[in-house]
């Protein structure tokens, strides 16, 4: 899962949600220089991705990705996953999102002290360009992909896994539908036992 859904399975605990938006940034023991609320929340984004990457129809959803991106077709997923979530009408709407997105930046504020360095550099502009929000448009989605190509190291080009998105919606959008209920249950389940 990208930034909105990890942002969404915090379920507004501040310390949880600092821990999930920073874990890809926290590397080995770094872990402990955190307080237990955020060690918590780094703990949850790893559960978040082992459960995301083995489940059956994320593994399906990939296969619309791999040809043409081979080990990076989870983290296109990742990202049309974040505009289902976005658009879903059982969890947002217009307004909730957009809302859910300024409590979120709000709530991240500040911690902005202890995020790792690569984090702090990324936030404002998270922040300032409402990438929370802009996961619901296809542009946003759109620039998200390219994103994902700036940041690898084997990748040159987004155009085609934007194709890919446009041309296979319904069968990604369906692996949503099948996957993200299960996903609320485990980390709600996960969250009751803490």
């Amino acid at each position: 899962m990208n930034y909105l859904a990890h942002a969404y399975l915090s379920f507004h605990q501040p310390e949880l949600l600092v821990g999930n938006m920073i874990s890809d940034y926290v590397k080995g023991k770094k872990k402990f220089d955190y307080s237990p609320g955020i060690q918590q929340g780094i703990e949850l984004h790893r559960i978040i991705d082992s459960f995301t990457d083995d489940h059956a129809a994320t593994k399906e959803a990939k296969e619309v990705f791999r040809p043409h991106y081979r080990l990076y077709a989870g983290a296109f997923v990742d990202v049309v996953y974040d505009h289902y979530l976005a658009t879903d009408p059982l969890i947002f709407n217009n307004d909730s999102l957009e809302e859910f997105a300024a409590n979120t930046y709000t709530m991240l504020e500040p911690y902005t002290a202890v995020f790792p360095e690569r984090f702090a550099r990324m936030f404002p502009y998270m922040k300032t360009q409402n990438w929370l929000y802009n996961y619901s448009n296809k542009w946003g989605i759109e620039n998200s992909l390219h994103g994902v190509v700036r940041r690898a190291t084997y990748l040159t080009e987004s155009a085609t896994a934007f194709a890919l998105f446009e041309e296979h919606d319904a069968t990604l959008r369906k692996c949503y539908q099948a996957f993200f209920p299960e996903m609320i249950a485990v980390v709600k389940n996960w969250i009751e036992e803490k």
